[in-house]
């Protein structure tokens, strides 16, 4: 079973429009209503899957209550935390050749009891977990440091711990020896300060994570594939995807697919990177069935050529 954990759920709002124009009427030829948030991807990657997952999600409004409502109709057990504030929508707009433009809303600032609140329930709905994914962005009135006890409850319940997240919440729970931290290449460049233009490049970077708390390091390099840095080795994998149809949550249902793999070495980025393939083929932020997936065309190699450079440099 796969717990997790999204502090900033929102109701994210897809729209496929023909084009986008700065100050015209935009008529959409389809739309979708997902419930959104990193780690609610995850759980609705792993359902997708045929997984047994839960969302611990702080929830208020009637978007909270419709995404709780929808997460149940895909099979995901929701444990709601009730907060005062309304939870958040988002609005995504994509073009016919995939390019993204989101709308991501702030969000409700918690109190500092609704944020103990989430912690405790973070710890006491661990239960026997194989992992816990504390994902996405930490809504007004929670400290960077959120995540670190996060990470560190789920760990004293025995639970191995992936956190997805970025900038100081990121580099303030590495202390908190989290097993498994997924940056995509611009937030893997942000944590140690200075641009990537190579993979060799991109796996210093993982290793200086590592040697700072990380237990593993699985990066999204984009176009470039996928770097996995861990104490099996050194692994660097692609799939090709001919036509980007939308790339909402492609990153989220990679790292489901990872841990539903077993979330360590070459054969759980292969499933890793066949998510994350077949999320772009789908619409909006779907998540992949398992008919979806292409694990043919995936492919990795282990201590991949350092000098191979980026098709696109990370910036800090």
């Amino acid at each position: 079973m796969i717990l997790t954990v999204t502090p900033n759920p929102s109701l994210d709002r897809t729209y496929e429009v023909p084009s986008l124009g700065r100050g015209a009427v935009l008529r959409a030829t389809g739309e979708r209503v997902d419930p959104g948030g990193k780690g609610v991807n995850v759980s609705r990657a792993v359902a997708a899957a045929g997984g047994l997952t839960t969302a611990v999600l702080p929830l208020g409004g009637s978007a909270g209550a419709l995404i709780a409502e929808l997460l149940g109709v895909q099979g995901v057990d929701v444990t709601a935390v009730t907060i005062s504030g309304q939870t958040r929508s988002n609005i995504s707009l994509v073009e016919p050749d995939g390019t993204l433009t989101k709308i991501n809303a702030p969000g409700p600032e918690l109190t500092g009891e609704e944020s103990a609140l989430l912690l405790e329930t973070v710890r006491t709905a661990a239960g026997h977990p194989d992992w816990i994914a504390a994902c996405g962005s930490l809504p007004r009135g929670l400290a960077p440091d959120w995540y670190a006890d996060a990470v560190a409850r789920g760990r004293e319940a025995g639970a191995r711990v992936a956190l997805d997240t970025s900038g100081p919440a990121l580099t303030a729970a590495l202390a908190a020896r989290p097993d498994l931290i997924k940056p995509n290449a611009p937030e893997l460049a942000q944590a140690v300060g200075r641009p990537l233009a190579t993979l060799g490049e991109a796996v210093r970077a993982a290793q200086e994570l590592r040697s700072r708390g990380a237990g593993a390091v699985l990066a999204s390099l984009g176009a470039d594939g996928q770097l996995l840095v861990g104490a099996e080795g050194t692994f660097h994998g692609t799939a090709p995807v001919a036509a980007v149809r939308s790339d909402v949550g492609a990153g989220d249902a990679s790292l489901a697919g990872f841990l539903i793999a077993g979330g360590t070495g070459p054969k759980a980025l292969a499933s890793a990177l066949a998510h994350g393939a077949a999320a772009v083929r789908l619409p909006g932020s779907a998540m992949p069935t398992p008919a979806d997936l292409r694990p043919e065309d995936v492919r990795i190699t282990q201590d991949p050529p350092p000098e191979l450079r980026l098709s696109r440099p990370a910036l800090p």
